[in-house]
């Protein structure tokens, strides 16, 4: 006959009953904690120590530690191993700040060939230099080591993040000069009146790739597919430029689609703008740095035209203070997404076509982040 044990037994939820039934039936949960799972039901059921052992196949030790854990903590203790430590640790804080200083060291600048550590290399440095530099905890250490260090410390010398260093010395100013401008149009149109200036953005955006398709494109079947199916491998057939002038007051678009982008092209872009709006208003255009908007050939065209137009130049590095990167963005997501055509000249007359289409029902771009830069401008105005 088996001996009853003399500790208490142990009460479960419904919650805890469920869970731990759930667990106990789990193929992805780790395998003690799926033996414990059952060791602490057949407990909480009225089973013996000695028939827990042998039906989950673990010792009375186990058992006995499981249950007794059980009862003190809780059921999620029972789960759970405690916490630990044998010895205390043979890496003090001096060691691993020596490993941190290395990891913050570029490989190169130690007579290595790489430009960044790997964990192995890493680990393989450290081992190499521990002793003579008075660490000798470090003469062993693997890779998981250094590891464990630089993820304590969140560093990650294997990986390159990039920023962008701020060259333009006037950087603020034209910000703050673009700000006010946006906010200017913003009042006209509240107000509904029409000044003597028409302010339109001006951007390009190259490299637009015409792409075929290798086999037809199938359609969407119910139940099924449900999504439109395409044969992975594509054709190159070259690639276009977009050049497009967006009107900040009523949103419509100028535009030319090119195979090059140069002073050439915009000159022409300058051109279809001129022919647009009437000869009395002066159009200020927002645009970037590029080298075609102030080329020999740009600067020969605009003097035919004196007062005509005035350039406002983004920032260096500010492309994103022009609003047609917007306008760019809504065709990227709009007729130029997925695209595939049979010919440049399809991937042109589409492109056409998508921007006819947005100047049927155009769409105001409006700057609205004036509170955001508010004490920029205060500060570059004073």
């Amino acid at each position: 006959m088996l001996k009853k044990s003399s500790r208490v037994s142990l009460k479960l939820t419904e919650v805890e009953r469920g869970s731990l039934e759930s667990l106990s039936r789990s193929r992805i949960a780790p395998q003690r904690e799926v033996e414990r799972s059952k060791i602490l039901l057949g407990f909480a059921d009225g089973d013996s120590v000695t028939q827990l052992a042998k039906s989950v196949g673990v010792s009375r030790m186990t058992v006995y530690k499981c249950i007794d854990k059980a009862l003190a903590m809780g059921v999620d203790a029972g789960l759970k191993d405690l916490f630990h430590r044998p010895k205390a640790p043979e890496i003090g804080d001096d060691a691993k700040a020596w490993v941190v200083h290395i990891a913050c060291t570029k490989p190169k600048d130690l007579g290595y060939a790489a430009e960044v550590w790997s964990r192995s290399q890493l680990a393989a440095h450290v081992r190499k230099h521990a002793i003579e530099a008075g660490y000798p905890s470090l003469s062993k250490a693997a890779k998981a080591t250094v590891h464990r260090i630089l993820k304590a410390r969140a560093l990650h010398p294997e990986k390159i993040r990039y920023y962008l260093e701020r060259r333009d010395p006037e950087f603020e100013p034209k910000m703050v000069q673009l700000v006010l401008i946006y906010q200017e149009v913003n009042l006209e149109i509240e107000s509904g009146k029409q000044g003597d200036v028409v302010t339109v953005c001006i951007d390009e955006k190259p490299g637009v790739q015409a792409l075929a398709t290798t086999a037809p494109d199938l359609p969407p079947i119910p139940d099924k597919s449900g999504t439109l199916l395409r044969d992975h491998e594509y054709r190159r057939l070259g690639t276009l430029s977009i050049l497009a002038a967006l009107d900040l007051r009523d949103g419509h678009v100028i535009a030319r689609v090119e195979d090059r982008h140069r002073s050439l092209e915009f000159v022409a872009l300058l051109k279809d703008i001129d022919a647009y709006y009437p000869p009395e208003l002066t159009v200020r255009i927002i645009l970037d740095n590029h080298s075609a908007h102030v080329s020999k050939e740009t600067l020969a065209y605009l003097a035919t035209r004196p007062a005509r137009f005035v350039y406002v130049h983004t920032p260096k590095h500010g492309s994103w203070l022009n609003l047609a990167e917007n306008l760019f963005a809504k065709m990227t997501k709009t007729f130029l997404r997925h695209i595939r055509v049979a010919s440049k000249q399809e991937l042109k007359d589409r492109i056409l076509k998508g921007i006819d289409e947005m100047n049927e029902q155009p769409i105001l771009f409006r700057w609205t982040q004036f509170e955001a830069l508010k004490d920029a401008s205060q500060t570059s105005i004073l």
